[in-house]
């Protein structure tokens, strides 16, 4: 199998993402990216945290640095004047925590890596179920990406995987615990880093996503709602 350059933000999406590249039999690189987000720290710590999991090399993980996003700003997660909002699973308006053309950043650096690591695959944990606030997390995007990739590098065989797209927060749990995913070790929270929230957008949709499962969300949260 090829290699496969994996995008770890040290989230559950990204941690599940990995265990199934590995479980379909690559040998991963793994990408972070610092983007100023209020979180850096310890979102840095958990990719640490599961790269050592997995037992990936030193020489197969790369740290990046794209600090221009909290230069531009415009999101929650990189401004601080702006507040998280709290969670509202039922808004299809674009959330403050957006950060403009995210997505787009990330997966540039993953493409540049992947021509020169000879890695055929980039997974990330893009989920659709996010995509109601998010228009870098729709399938239209990543299929468009992919012509880009197709027509702009010199490999022209790279492609990027969205394996988690289509699946809802709870079932991403279910195949992560199938998959044995050290999901105590990732981290979600927009704001909080030594204790999760509870109540911004990303832990309401993986605090539900553990309830419907009926399974205990085994990070540590300031509040634990009901979702």
């Amino acid at each position: 199998m090829p290699n496969a350059i994996v995008l770890v933000s040290g989230g559950m999406d990204s941690c599940v993402t990995a265990a199934m590249a590995l479980d379909a039999g690559h040998d991963l690189l793994l990408l972070h990216l610092n983007y100023g987000q209020r979180t850096e720290r310890r979102e840095l710590e958990a990719f640490s945290a599961l790269a050592n999991h997995y037992g990936i090399a030193e020489d197969r993980r790369l740290v990046v640095s794209i600090a221009h996003l909290a230069a531009i700003g415009g999101s929650s997660l990189t401004d601080s004047s702006i507040p998280v909002s709290a969670a509202d699973l039922n808004s299809q308006a674009i959330p403050s925590s957006y950060v403009p053309f995210r997505n787009a950043h990330l997966l540039s650096v993953a493409v540049s890596w992947a021509e020169v690591a000879d890695a055929d695959l980039i997974y990330i944990g893009a989920v659709f179920e996010d995509s109601s606030g998010y228009p870098d997390c729709r399938p239209a995007y990543y299929a468009a990406f992919n012509e880009v990739i197709r027509l702009g590098t010199a490999k022209g065989t790279i492609r990027i995987e969205t394996p988690i797209i289509h699946m809802t927060k709870e079932s991403i749990i279910k195949q992560g615990i199938v998959l044995e995913a050290p999901l105590h070790l990732t981290w979600s929270c927009y704001q909080g880093s030594d204790e999760a929230c509870g109540v911004c957008d990303s832990c309401a949709l993986r605090l539900r996503g553990f309830q419907l499962a009926g399974v205990e969300d085994p990070i540590p949260y300031a509040v634990r709602p009901r979702y």
